[in-house]
């Protein structure tokens, strides 16, 4: 039988961080956006990576479980929206002892870089991960001027 390390100061962190984002939570609701007032009412929201690329930014969510006609991605005014709904399926004759994941609707919304191509933004749902892939403006390149010294 292996032997598990007690370390009393990790719960007792994990406890402040809890009551810190509670504190966090009630202080800056009434200053917050729509978007996050929905957040703050019980919903849940995936997990999300963003990176960048030369060419584009990349936004890849873990939203297991969710049908493709469930999920919604909608780019407007500068932001980017992602919506989607888990449906919890109840079957019956089994008695749940524990339900951890998250089920309902989530909303999240990222403010947009101004380089974006708004209008050339893809969207792919492969193993349960949506990659959003939002393709930069190209630069405009500096000009040289000639000048004349006399």
């Amino acid at each position: 039988m292996a032997t598990a390390r007690w370390e009393p100061f990790r719960d007792i962190l994990t406890l402040q961080n809890r009551v810190n984002r509670m504190f966090e939570d009630a202080v800056a609701g009434p200053r917050r956006g729509v978007e996050q007032e929905e957040m703050a009412a019980g919903q849940w929201a995936p997990p999300v990576d963003i990176f960048e690329t030369a060419d584009h930014i990349v936004i890849r969510a873990e939203v297991p479980g969710i049908e493709q006609n469930a999920l919604g991605v909608e780019v407007k005014d500068d932001r980017l929206i992602l919506e989607g709904h888990r449906q919890f399926e109840e079957v019956a004759g089994r008695n749940y002892h524990r339900v951890e994941r998250s089920y309902g609707g989530f909303r999240r919304v990222f403010a947009l870089p101004t380089m974006v191509r708004q209008d050339q933004v893809r969207a792919v749902l492969k193993s349960g991960v949506l990659e959003v892939t939002l393709p930069k403006e190209e630069r405009t390149k500096p000009k040289q001027v000639q000048v004349e010294i006399r």
